[in-house]
């Protein structure tokens, strides 16, 4: 992943990411500074297109569309703090560039937080700025932010919980890879307590896998854990995923300012804490009601609803940027012990990251077919040695992401609906030409460039389906599914609605909350009817679970 907290710290909004960041693989050396620069232009030009529509829907001066921005934020993690202090280092330039009929691409441009590099395009939203040259500046050096930006950094690298007492990789704390990412700990100062673990005693005293099942019952001195769960065959599910598993979701709100209000920002911090991801949301490990109002619930929760006894046996290892080649770099912050723990069904879904990046000349830089099979063989190597016996793996293939451009490209985005002026087809173009683009080879007006990704992700795929085939495993299965986003369509349709509203808004790239929970929806179809002892048994003791322990604990 590339270095977020930097671009979090840029502009007013303190909060508007990389997009390269949510999608694409880590870059080294000179790429990644022309990346981290091309993040920090990207945002500044959201947050001063912001402030120049705020002006525009409020009929104020722009000092004052800059003041309500500010007002706007939360008090949480100095962002409110910090919009006043960078309104007062920036804003007198903000205004004299904007009263002059300046666009946001000048301003940006003008302060220096968008770079021109030598012999490059120069990269613009808007009709083409003007050159204007001003010293350059780095938010994140503020000295009250440093620490903020420090903490962000370590809980992205490390990809486990930041605030985790006992060090079992769990925490009580629900941002900052915490309960948000997987099951909630109910002991931070026992590291032999943590979920998904086999019942210690059968948990007479004290509750070891915080399913919230134990203790005795009275009636017949039988543990509660050994008349329930006992042969109920519980386990948990693992995600080692992208951006799309973790669910990167930028709300639209925040930057869109006819609907902008004190209201809009409320999710702003916990969003910022969990890396502008929503797992607690996700199509593979969400355990909250789902905030679109459609009947389709995560993987987690079907299985809890199969078997109460998999209570908060998730975990989401998944990373923004995450691909076959960087995922070596994050697993061990997976949590499961061959002897102690449960079972688990692991699902594999590098999706994107693999055939995506923000290159201009972006197919040598695709992942071969041959280096994906060594790196995927070298990721079931290691979840063969941690994996308990009885566990399962199953592959995602990747989607043709053709369909992108084709239901997204002459629509308007969020930013440009105010005034009918930024297409994505624009977006795509700025984002290709800063070479941040979260996918170039699927967000681009080359149809042979489009087409080319798409038959490089159905190598990939093919090379997916074959590992499934032909290798074998002591302590699990290996299963493929294919990534169906045309029967996910097909559906959408047939209740009325329509192939762009199953994207994200603000990206154009990412499956949104809808798509997730249905694609998790289609998964768990395609496992029961195919290989249903991958799912385990429906528990016979649900009702009576519930009746005495209630919604165990919560999540």
């Amino acid at each position: 992943m590339q270095s977020p907290w930097k671009i979090f710290m840029v502009a007013p909004l303190f909060f508007l990411p990389p997009l390269q960041s949510s999608a694409s693989p880590l870059y080294e050396d000179r790429s990644r500074l022309i990346h981290s620069n091309g993040h920090t232009c990207v945002g500044c030009v959201l947050v001063v297109s912001v402030i120049e529509q705020l002006a525009q829907v409020h009929n104020s001066t722009v000092q004052s569309a800059m003041e309500r921005l500010c007002s706007y934020l939360p008090e949480k993690l100095f962002l409110k703090t910090t919009c006043y202090l960078i309104v007062d280092k920036f804003g007198s330039d903000i205004v004299k560039l904007l009263s002059a009929d300046m666009n946001a691409d000048v301003v940006c441009h003008t302060l220096e937080f968008c770079k021109q590099s030598l012999g490059q395009p120069l990269c613009h939203l808007y009709p083409l700025p003007k050159k204007y040259s001003r010293s350059g500046s780095d938010i994140c050096s503020l000295p009250f932010l440093a620490k903020i930006c420090q903490k962000i950094k370590l809980a992205i690298e490390q990809s486990v919980p930041f605030k985790d007492v006992d060090s079992d990789k769990f925490s009580i704390f629900p941002t900052l890879r915490g309960y948000h990412w997987r099951g909630r700990d109910c002991n931070d100062s026992d590291e032999s307590v943590y979920p998904g673990r086999r019942p210690n005693n059968w948990d007479v005293h004290q509750d070891s896998n915080c399913n919230g099942i134990w203790g005795v019952d009275p009636k017949d001195g039988v543990p509660y854990e050994k008349k329930f769960c006992e042969g109920s065959q519980p386990r948990g599910i693992i995600l080692l995923g992208d951006s799309a598993g973790a669910h990167f979701h930028i709300s639209p709100e925040w930057i869109t300012a006819s609907q902008m209000s004190l209201n809009s920002f409320i999710s702003l911090p916990t969003a910022l804490t969990d890396e502008l991801d929503w797992p607690q949301l996700s199509g593979a490990t969400g355990f909250l009601d789902s905030t679109v109002g459609i009947k389709e619930k995560s993987i987690y929760l079907r299985l809890w609803k199969r078997n109460h006894c998999n209570h908060r046996d998730y975990q989401n290892i998944s990373r923004n940027g995450a691909s076959s080649r960087n995922l070596k770099t994050f697993i061990e912050s997976l949590s499961r012990h061959k002897m102690l723990d449960h079972p688990a069904i692991v699902i594999f879904a590098m999706i994107g990251n693999d055939v995506c990046n923000g290159k201009r000349d972006t197919v040598p830089a695709m992942t071969t077919p041959e280096k994906f099979y060594s790196n995927v063989m070298q990721t079931l190597k290691y979840l063969n040695s941690h994996l308990p016996n009885g566990s399962h793996v199953i592959f995602y293939g990747l989607p043709d992401g053709t369909f992108l451009w084709d239901n997204l490209h002459n629509r308007y985005h969020p930013l440009g609906q105010l005034n009918k002026d930024v297409t994505y087809a624009q977006l795509y173009s700025f984002l290709n030409c800063l070479q941040v683009s979260p996918c170039h080879g699927w967000m681009s007006s080359n149809k042979t460039l489009r087409t080319l990704t798409s038959e490089r992700a159905e190598q990939l795929s093919n090379t997916l389906k074959k590992i499934a085939a032909k290798e074998k495993f002591t302590n699990f299965n290996l299963f493929y599914v294919e990534f169906a986003f045309h029967e996910i369509i097909q559906e959408w349709q047939k209740r009325g609605g329509q192939p762009w509203q199953l994207i994200e808004p603000v990206d154009g790239f990412h499956p949104n909350e809808v798509a997730l929970l249905m694609l998790a929806d289609r998964l768990w179809e395609k496992v029961q009817l195919q290989w249903p002892q991958v799912l385990g048994k429906e528990n016979p003791f649900n009702l009576q679970i519930k009746e005495v322990f209630g919604d165990q604990g919560g999540h």
